[in-house]
């Protein structure tokens, strides 16, 4: 098996708790990669021989960057939305509505080949590992075909029927979760690892977020959740209460909420971007890092309420909008980003130690500060993943 040994870093991040520091920075750094994996990390004058050599020419490296939280595959556009947003109009559910007409129109090659540019889109910016969401196809067949295009692109699939009630079901919305929880369930689970709600008004309740949530354990999917995004809500205790890994968006947070998260460790993984799209308030991540609960940060990359593909865009809103630090934002976006899809194990992806899977950013700069320090600049001059360059 072929060694290729990085050298010349000028500030690696690591995010090894073993190392000093939030993300265990090593300075004047080498990493040894084999095959798919880390095989070594250390300072470059004691990195071990190795078949082939890169020189990173004094800059920083990364983790891959992890998107926990997106909806790639849809069809159709928003613009328009947008535009009146910026106007004046309020951000509501009922925009996605929109989508699903299109999507539905839409061939499974135009659903692949849309998904795919935005996978490459976020490659590029050194997005490594993202989770997709069905959620606007609303049927038994469009649900199933959006998962299986998803599929195509990435392990971390998300069956996401319970997004809003299709216009077709707008009267018997308890139908409709019977839908959900029953044939639909059953054509997605073999596609999906993981079910999704939108709890949030205009959308489903606690109560049938549960059921959705319940149904999908007993076929084998873990759970997530959109959560307190339009205004408070039952969302983040619910999420909590179930155990859930992480809960997304919260924005909206009171004491008992944010205590909820703190006690059962659930991830917070807040959005920033859909609040640069929609003039919402920004959540108030120092409040939760103060209290002790794992931060994660994710695009939400969709066509109506965020559509930016860009986690070094939402790394830039969190320190400049949120009150984190760089290394904290940096650190949300790889090792608990990763925690947040279950990809921090040994083998796994969101730290540069050895016999984790190689996934690597390389910044045209000297350190992390960079990504917030120079916002809408395009920083990543090189990508690693599985162990080979594809940027």
């Amino acid at each position: 098996m072929t060694a290729t040994v990085i050298t010349g870093i000028g500030e690696l991040v690591t995010n090894d708790p073993a190392r000093d520091g939030l993300l265990g920075i090593v300075e004047d750094a080498a990493v040894v990669v084999e095959g798919d994996r880390v095989a070594w990390v250390g300072r470059a004058v004691d990195a071990p021989a190795a078949d082939a050599a890169v020189d990173a020419g004094g800059r920083a490296v990364l983790p891959g960057f992890v998107d926990s939280h997106s909806h790639l595959v849809f069809a159709g556009d928003r613009a328009q939305e947008f535009a009146a947003r910026m106007s004046g109009t309020p951000y509501a559910a009922g925009g996605i509505r929109t989508s699903v007409a299109a999507t539905r129109a839409a061939t499974d090659e135009q659903l692949l080949a849309g998904a795919a540019r935005l996978v490459q889109e976020m490659l590029r910016q050194g997005t490594t590992t993202v989770e997709v969401k069905s959620g606007y196809g609303l049927t038994v067949h469009d649900e199933a075909r959006s998962l299986a295009v998803a599929r195509q692109l990435t392990e971390h699939t998300t069956f996401l029927g319970a997004h809003v009630v299709p216009p077709e079901h707008a009267y018997d919305p308890a139908g409709y979760v019977g839908l959900v929880t029953g044939p639909m369930l059953e054509a997605c689970a073999p596609h999906a690892r993981w079910i999704d709600v939108f709890c949030e008004r205009g959308a489903f309740d606690d109560d049938q977020a549960r059921s959705v949530l319940s149904a999908g354990a007993a076929a084998g999917l873990r759970g997530r959740l959109h959560a307190n995004q339009l205004g408070p809500g039952p969302g983040v205790r619910l999420a909590c209460e179930l155990g859930l890994l992480a809960v997304d968006h919260c924005t909206y947070l009171d004491d008992a909420d944010v205590a909820a998260l703190t006690e059962s460790g659930t991830i917070a993984t807040l959005l920033p971007g859909v609040e640069f799209s929609t003039r919402q308030p920004y959540p108030d991540a120092r409040r939760l890092l103060d209290a002790g609960v794992r931060v994660a940060l994710a695009s939400d990359c969709n066509p109506g309420s965020c559509f930016t593909s860009s986690i070094p865009l939402c790394v830039a809103l969190a320190v400049r909008e949120m009150g984190m630090t760089p290394a904290e934002a940096v650190h949300a976006v790889t090792a608990t980003a990763a925690a947040a899809l279950d990809e921090d194990g040994p083998s796994g992806v969101g730290r540069i130690v050895p016999g984790r899977r190689a996934d690597l950013v390389l910044l045209d700069a000297p350190s992390h500060v960079h990504l917030a320090y120079r916002p809408g600049v395009p920083l990543v001059a090189g990508v690693w993943q599985r162990g080979r360059p594809v940027v």
